[in-house]
């Protein structure tokens, strides 16, 4: 729940991914909420697949170890966007610059990342999109977490490189904001399915007159 949240709340306060941004508070900021938004991801991802692993069955354990690429390939690359390119952006701006180029292509490209792209890009359509469609599917065909939620998490996956194709870089971002929301909500379900549980009577401990 909290990391759709920060995926949702991030997106319309965003600083450009210009070389400027990259020494600004903001930029910190945002930077170290992503880091917070994948480890928190895939815990509560974790937590989403536990709670139907059954009923998800392996097209779920497809999606869930796919979804959770996402986060995992991503954590490396906002953790450096957070902590080691500000102290570079005035040392060696070429390989700032090419590093934010992987994200935005309207940035120019100096240096040679070697497989840095092809890792950004992996997290990008095999985790963020294939991993979120199929994990959106089984969730919606396990019927045990709301189905709103997660067809709403199937549909928003795709719609990524739709958004890389046809709008500009600084509109991509509101593309992703679908879903953010579609998991928040399946971590509300999840959170107040919990609490519901806890909040009800054990049973065997009333009084022998009400049993």
């Amino acid at each position: 729940m909290a990391a759709g949240i920060i995926f949702v709340v991030i997106q319309p306060i965003h600083p450009p991914d210009v070389l400027s941004s990259v020494t600004t508070d903001a930029w910190a900021i945002i930077q170290s909420a992503k880091v917070a938004m994948c480890i928190l991801g895939l815990i509560g991802l974790t937590g989403l697949y536990a709670r139907q692993v059954e009923e998800a069955g392996w097209l779920g354990l497809a999606g869930y170890l796919l979804f959770s690429l996402f986060y995992a390939l991503t954590l490396p690359f906002v953790f450096a966007q957070a902590f080691i390119l500000p102290p570079l952006a005035t040392t060696t701006p070429a390989f700032v610059e090419s590093w934010l180029a992987i994200i935005n292509p309207e940035s120019p490209v100096e240096m040679n990342l070697g497989a840095l792209p092809v890792l950004y890009w992996l997290a990008g359509f095999a985790g963020y999109m294939l991993g979120g469609l199929l994990f959106g599917i089984a969730t919606f065909r396990a019927g045990v977490l709301p189905r709103w939620a997660a067809g709403l998490l199937a549909v928003a996956g795709p719609l990524g490189p739709v958004a890389v194709a046809l709008l500009p870089h600084a509109l991509e971002r509101y593309v992703g904001m679908p879903q953010g929301l579609a998991l928040a909500w399946l971590g509300y379900a999840l959170f107040s399915e919990r609490r519901e549980q806890s909040s009800d009577p054990v049973r065997g401990r009333g009084s022998p007159q009400l049993r």
